[in-house]
C-alpha cells in the first residue's frame, strides 16, 4: 500500500446539517490526504431514504464549502450504487462466504427469547448457514455473511493498535434484506473499495464496524484499508456532545460568528497535537498533520479556547479574505449585504478592526464607526455615559481640535495636553468621545478612528453629540 496513492473520504448520513464531529472528522480526512499529496473523496450515504433529502445534502456541501474543504471529483451517491453492491453479495454467495437465510423474523426472536430463559447468549445462530441450495425453500431471504466460528478477528488501528474480537461474539450479520436492498455494512465496504480508499479516520463508535466490515474485505480478497478512530468529541462536562451542549452543526458557529480558519485550527486541535502548538495557519496543519499526533482521549469542546484562536485567526487571515468572511457571516445572520460603498470602507478600516476582535460579530460593531451614519444615537449602555458633564467636556475638546495636527500623533497629544489643562484623565475624555464618534461602547482606538474619519466628520460627529449642551 505505501506506493499507492493515498485516499481519504469522508461519508456522512444527510441529517440536516453538518455535525461539528463530522465536520472533524472530514477535516482530518482532508488534511492527511493533502498532506500525503493524495485525494480526498466525498461520498453521501443516503441509503435512508426517509431522512436523505436533497435539502440535507446541500447543508453538507455547504457546510464543507463554508469550512473550506474541498473535495476531490463528484461526490458519490451510496442509493445510487445499490445494484453494485448486491453484485457484490451475490459474489459472496457464489464463493461461499456468504449464505441465504430464510429466518423469519419471528423465528429470530423465539431463538433469542429462549436463549434468555436457558442464560445463553442472544446472538443470533441461523439453522440455514450450511443447508446446500438445492435444499433451499422458495421463500423470501436475507443474505448473510459467514462469520468465523472460532479464533480471532482482528485488526490495526493507527490510534487503537491492534483490536481484537473473540469470533463468537460476531453474529453472521445481514448484507441484503429480504427486499434486496444492501445493508449500510455491506455498502460501506463496497463504496470504500471501488473508491479506491486506502486510508479511514473516523470516530471511534465505528470501531466495532471495523471488525465486522473485515470479513467483507477478507471474503472478497480485498485489502483493508489503514484504520485511524479517533475518539469522539465531548463537552466542557465530559460527556459525549449532544444538544444539552449547545451547538452541534457547523452552521450554528458560522452565525456566531466564527471563521472558517478559526474552525479549522480549533478542531485540528480536538484529538491531534502537534507539540505544544496551539495555534497555527491551515498551511501548517497540513505540513504536520500525520497519525502520530492523534490521541486516545476524547477531546472537550471548550468555547473559550476557540474564542482565543478567533482572536489569533482573524488577527492573522489577509483583510480581503476577512471581508469575504464578513459577507458570507451577515447573510448567515439573515443582515443586508454589504453595498459597495460600505464594502470600501470595511476594507479601508480593516486594519483598525480586526486588532483583538475574536468573533466577526466584534469585528463589525467596531466597524460601525465607518458603517454608520450620522447622527449616531447611543445605544443602552453608551448613553450612560453621555451626562450633562461628559456633553461639556466634549464640547471644550471640539474646541482644542480645531488647531490640532490631524494624525493619529498630533491627535494624541493635543488630547494629552487638554486633559492636562483640564486636571482630567484620558480616560474621562476617551470614553465620551468614543460614544459621540460611534454611539457605542466597544469601537477602535479613538485616535486612529478620528484620523480615519478625519477632521470635518470628527468634529460634525462631536457636534451631533453635544447639541443643546
Amino acid at each position: 500500500m505505501s506506493d499507492q496513492t493515498v485516499v481519504t473520504r469522508f461519508a456522512p448520513s444527510p441529517t440536516g446539517f453538518l455535525h461539528i464531529g463530522g465536520a472533524r472528522t472530514a477535516l482530518f480526512n482532508w488534511l492527511y490526504a493533502r498532506n500525503q499529496g493524495g485525494k480526498f473523496l466525498l461520498r453521501i450515504e443516503d441509503t435512508d431514504r426517509e431522512r436523505s433529502t436533497p435539502e440535507a445534502t446541500a447543508a453538507i456541501y455547504d457546510g464543507l464549502k463554508w469550512l473550506g474543504l474541498d473535495w476531490d471529483g463528484e461526490a458519490i451517491s451510496q442509493f445510487e450504487r445499490r445494484d453494485r453492491h448486491a453484485e457484490v453479495a451475490q459474489a459472496m454467495l457464489n464463493n461461499g462466504t456468504a449464505y441465504k437465510c430464510y429466518s423469519t423474523p419471528e423465528e429470530i426472536e423465539a431463538f433469542r427469547d429462549v436463549a434468555r430463559a436457558e442464560g445463553r447468549g442472544t446472538l443470533f445462530q441461523s439453522p440455514w448457514r450450511d443447508v446446500a441450495p438445492a435444499n433451499a425453500p422458495d421463500a423470501p431471504f436475507v443474505v448473510r455473511v459467514k462469520a468465523p466460528k472460532e479464533g480471532e478477528v482482528r485488526i490495526k488501528d493507527k490510534v487503537q493498535k491492534e483490536v481484537k474480537w473473540k469470533a463468537d461474539t460476531l453474529d453472521d450479520m445481514v448484507l441484503l434484506r429480504s427486499d434486496g436492498t444492501p445493508t449500510y455494512m455491506l455498502a460501506v465496504v463496497v463504496d470504500d473499495h471501488d473508491m479506491g480508499v486506502t486510508h479511514i479516520i473516523r470516530g471511534d463508535d465505528h470501531l466495532i464496524n471495523a471488525g465486522r466490515q473485515s470479513l467483507i474485505y477478507r471474503a472478497m480478497g480485498w485489502d483493508t484499508p489503514v484504520f485511524a478512530h479517533i475518539p469522539l468529541i465531548h463537552g466542557d462536562d465530559g460527556k459525549k456532545l449532544s444538544k444539552r451542549h449547545g451547538a452541534l452543526g457547523a452552521e450554528a458557529y458560522r452565525e456566531m460568528g466564527y471563521t472558517p480558519a478559526t474552525m479549522r485550527n480549533y478542531l485540528t486541535r480536538l484529538g491531534w497535537s502537534h507539540g505544544n502548538d496551539e495555534l497555527f495557519t491551515t498551511e501548517q496543519a497540513v505540513e504536520w498533520f500525520d497519525f502520530n499526533g492523534l490521541g486516545k482521549s476524547p477531546a472537550r469542546l471548550d468555547l473559550k479556547k476557540l474564542d482565543s484562536v478567533g482572536g489569533f485567526q482573524i488577527g492573522i487571515t489577509p483583510d480581503e479574505v476577512l471581508l469575504k468572511d464578513c459577507e458570507v457571516y451577515l447573510n448567515a445572520i439573515g443582515q443586508p449585504a454589504l453595498s459597495a460603498e460600505d464594502r470600501e470602507k470595511l476594507r479601508k478600516v480593516m486594519p483598525l478592526v480586526k486588532d483583538r476582535s475574536k468573533k466577526l460579530g466584534d469585528l463589525m460593531e467596531k466597524a460601525y464607526f465607518a458603517l454608520g451614519t450620522r447622527p449616531f444615537e447611543p445605544n443602552e449602555a453608551a448613553e450612560k455615559l453621555l451626562d450633562s458633564v461628559s456633553r461639556g467636556i466634549l464640547k471644550a475638546l471640539t474646541a482644542a481640535l480645531q488647531h490640532a495636527t490631524w494624525d493619529v500623533e498630533g491627535l494624541e497629544a493635543c488630547l494629552q495636553e487638554f486633559a492636562a489643562a483640564n486636571d482630567l484623565k484620558l480616560g474621562k475624555i476617551a470614553q465620551p468621545l468614543r460614544v459621540a464618534l460611534t454611539g457605542r461602547t466597544v469601537s477602535p482606538s479613538v485616535f486612529d478612528m478620528m484620523a480615519e474619519l478625519g477632521k470635518e466628520e470628527t468634529l460634525g460627529r462631536l457636534q451631533d453629540a453635544t447639541m443643546g449642551t
